[in-house]
């Protein structure tokens, strides 16, 4: 029963988690109350006075006179307005307005408004309900918040909120926005005007009637409408979910007689060129009135507006099962990961008539997929009962689903791993595969302590007792073992013992970042002296760099920092200019064990002290909430450094670009290595090393360093930016696990050790000489990858990897490969990589 019922789950889960993703995962609070979005990005028309000026106009807060307020009445004209710059596209599902109440002295509010919105800056759009409506009702008194549902939603980077009025009076607006990143990153599609299907002398009008672009000619372009709004078809085209609304509403629909062709033509525009996965299209096919699934897909891709298309086209033929099965349905159609910014794809006709609901994409960015983690942030709260009772069956259904497929693939899998595996495996090897189900990871057959949520295993299980948002305890400390020693590589060093051979500790971090593992010995260290305490006013905020479920990191600016004589590390800051640092908060509603951990890692942050690894400067622990003060570097982290970057040739510069050279290249690699020997030296793992954790010395702006070399030092928290949310694998929603630079030990058994670090090692290096212009192994799924990992434990020749780069000697890929090693015993140790990158990778050619 379970495996006949395998085949329907994946397309009632897709009708279900885009429900879901609307009604749900697409209504958080995008950061005007909490101050998320800056000042900067906030402007208006005009304003009474400073003190109403646009920054203020902010929900539930009371700053300045408690709100913006215009310099004018707005009637009749209704031109002011306030306008909200979100920096990406965003998928918008509901606004909340608010008057000026300024405990009592100011009762100014908007009874309604209009909004208008733009994708790039340029072209604004006025935002109509379902049923052509633009103004929107707003708020009737001055404290109250009032939500409003967007339907349909706003797909857009700027929106412009214009209060209105009908008579001269004073008007004062707060407002806050909801919704989530567009994952997609469409930005317009174009496609033939949608036909009328006539039924019993019924009209059934199958436009695209959200349409925001332009129609000319039978065809409209420019735009998004109803084909990424969210809302799935149900079965009878005739009904639709929305009310008051015309037969046909939910679907696009065409004429195979009338639109003159046998195909569909739709031609997809995306920000920017991505790699493209996996394309979903939920059709009807409601066959009795001659409404058919279409047959056969060719899509062309191009790369970019100037382009050609690029050659073959592919062709994607769709098996019509279920003929008679008169139910809407969502195809998967493999795009084959081909990079493109633009797509065109030719829908075949099976019938007289095709009708689509909705078109999304499973796709990723060329160098780093879009940030889209919005967890952490505050719901809107809506007292719509019905859309209440909507989410919770939702849930329900989703979680039992969940629950289902878990236990049939989980079944499956074990199934079929064993059954490959049992002629090759030994017992012990055995053991190791077997343990990864239970709720205690096993590290060489060692039980240890129970990951932590942010760290979970690949995959989750009905007993898993890790839970979103609940703190995990490491277990008890056990008996420390005699730890085997990690075999000397080609006249390397001394021998560097394997990390979590023994009992061990790993922390909570306060960015949800969990990455410095640590022996259990070393977690209260004694000889340290304790860090000073740094005067936290003298922490000026200058942007967000990430967050995690129970802190923030902030960078900040110390402003005349040798004045603070408590500051013994020596600065190489001139005087009069201010130092940057990354400033870790916990939040002050943090559990006690997330307090206790944050000390913990003070204590641990504080042992680390190398020219390669970032330096923790201060605390400050007198009151919440708690912080600690790191070193930041001036130029950012290497990742973005680099892809800013092309490599210095032996030609010289040829354009304005700034270049980087192989020799500078080298010298920062050698000292990644440097900073790694040292934490290899305490028997610290870093396990995410990459070049988003690595920071670059030097000012902005100067010394572009035509050729030259920077400052390098290892940082730890990398996944709590957004910015690199794709470069981490999630299970149900959440950054989990950097598959792409992990060793297949690390995905299959959980084992992370500093061989597993130097696996990471070679993937960074791989991305350097690669000047970071795209993600390792950016061909594959990240389902892909790990496939691979089994195929690297399998050891059959069917591994896969990274591909030598274009400016990268044959001796250094050699380097890199012997840090992709299966056998972690024969991979080499950072003091040989580092005496290598020395003494011999900077004479190559």
């Amino acid at each position: 029963m379970a495996t006949q019922m395998l085949p329907l789950l994946p397309a009632l889960l897709t009708v279900l988690l885009v429900s879901w993703t609307a009604a749900q995962d697409c209504r958080y609070a995008l950061g005007m109350e909490d101050g998320t979005i800056p000042d900067s990005d906030i402007t208006a028309s005009s304003a009474w006075s400073d003190s109403t000026e646009a920054k203020h106009g902010r929900l539930s807060t009371g700053e300045g006179d408690g709100a913006w307020c215009p310099a004018g009445p707005v009637f009749p004209s209704g031109s002011e307005y306030l306008q909200v710059d979100l920096r990406k596209l965003h998928f918008l599902s509901l606004v909340g307005t608010q008057g000026r109440h300024a405990d009592g002295l100011g009762r100014e509010f908007a009874r309604s408004y209009r909004l208008r919105y733009s994708r790039d800056g340029r072209h604004w759009i006025t935002w109509k309900d379902r049923w052509g409506q633009e103004v929107v009702s707003g708020n009737e008194n001055t404290y109250d918040v009032v939500l409003k549902d967007l339907g349909p939603p706003i797909i857009a980077r700027m929106v412009r909120f214009y209060p209105l009025a009908d008579r001269v009076m004073s008007v004062c607006l707060r407002v806050e926005l909801y919704g989530c990143v567009w994952k997609d990153g469409l930005k317009a599609y174009t496609a033939p005007v949608g036909h009328v299907m006539d039924l019993s002398d019924t009209p059934v009008y199958l436009n695209d009637s959200i349409y925001d672009g332009s129609k000319e000619a039978g065809v409209m372009f420019g735009g998004l409408g109803q084909l990424c709004d969210g809302v799935l078809g149900g079965n009878d085209f005739m009904e639709s979910k929305e009310l008051r609304v015309w037969p046909g509403y939910d679907y696009v629909g065409w004429n195979r007689e009338t639109l003159g062709q046998p195909t569909v033509d739709i031609e997809f525009h995306f920000e920017k060129t991505r790699v493209f996965h996996t394309m979903q299209v939920h059709s009807n096919h409601r066959h009795t009135q001659h409404v058919r699934v279409f047959n056969e897909v060719v899509c062309e891709f191009k790369a970019s507006l100037l382009s050609p298309w690029a050659e073959p086209a592919l062709s994607l033929q769709v098996p019509l099962s279920d003929l008679h099965d008169p139910s809407s349905r969502t195809i998967s159609l493999p795009l084959g990961g081909r990079p493109a910014q633009i797509l065109r794809c030719r829908f075949s006709f099976s019938d007289r008539w095709l009708l689509i609901s909705e078109i999304s994409f499973y796709s990723s960015m060329n160098t780093h997929t879009p940030d889209l983690s919005q967890a952490g942030l505050p719901m809107a709260k809506d007292d719509s009962s019905n859309t209440a009772i909507l989410i919770g069956c939702l849930v329900g259904i989703i979680l039992l689903l969940l629950a289902v497929i878990a236990v049939i693939l989980w079944r499956q899998y074990w199934k079929k791993l064993l059954g490959k595996a049992q002629g090759s495996l030994s017992s012990d090897e055995l053991r190791v595969h077997l343990s990864v189900p239970s709720d205690n990871v096993v590290i060489n057959n060692t039980n240890t302590h129970t990951y932590s949520s942010r760290y979970q295993r690949i995959h989750t299980f009905p007993d898993d007792r890790d839970r979103e948002g609940e703190y995990q305890e490491p277990s008890t400390v056990l008996r420390p073992r005699e730890q085997p020693h990690y075999g000397e590589a080609s006249g390397a060093g001394g021998s560097v013992p394997h990390y979590a051979e023994a009992d061990i500790i790993s922390l909570q971090g306060v960015s949800g970042n969990n990455t410095y593992a640590i022996p259990a010995l070393s977690a209260t260290p004694t000889d340290c002296p304790p860090l000073p305490e740094l005067p936290r006013e003298r922490l000026l905020f200058k942007e967000k760099l990430g967050e995690g479920q129970f802190g923030e990191v902030h960078l900040c600016e110390i402003e005349n920092p040798q004045d603070l004589a408590n500051l013994e590390f020596p600065f190489n800051v001139r005087k009069g200019r201010p130092l940057l640092v990354a400033v870790k908060i916990l939040r002050p509603d943090a559990s006690k064990n997330a307090r206790n951990d944050f000390l913990k890692e003070v204590k641990i942050l504080s042992r680390l002290k190398d020219p390669n690894i970032i330096r923790l400067l201060g605390v400050c622990v007198s009151s919440d909430p708690l912080c600690m003060v790191t070193e930041y570097m001036e130029s950012g982290d290497l990742n973005q450094y680099l892809s800013h970057r092309v490599l210095l040739d032996k030609t010289g510069p040829s354009h304005n670009t700034p270049t980087i050279s192989y020799p500078a290249l080298i010298s920062m690699a050698s000292q990644i290595a440097s900073g790694m020997k040292f934490l290899s030296s305490l028997n610290f793992v870093h396990r995410d090393l990459a070049t988003r954790n690595c920071l670059v010395g030097g000012e902005r702006g100067e010394g572009e360093d035509r050729g030259g070399e920077r400052q390098i030092k290892i940082a730890d928290f990398g996944m709590s930016r957004n910015l690199y949310a794709g470069d981490y694998y999630r299970i149900q929603g959440r950054a989990v696990l950097p598959i792409r630079w992990m060793a297949w030990e690390c995905i299959l058994m959980g084992k992370f050790t500093t061989a597993s670090d130097v696996w990471a090692f070679g993937v960074t290096l791989w991305e350097m000489l690669s000047v970071c212009q795209e993600q390792p192994y950016s061909h594959m799924t990240d389902e892909q990858v790990i496939d691979n990992a089994g195929e690297f434990f399998r050891d059959q020749g069917r591994q896969v990897y990274l591909s030598r780069p274009a400016v990268c000697p044959q001796g250094l890929y050699e380097l890199m490969l012997s840090c992709w090693n299966r056998d972690c015993k024969l991979r080499p140790s950072f003091a040989y990589i580092h005496s290598f990158l020395t003494e011999d990778a900077m004479n190559m050619v």
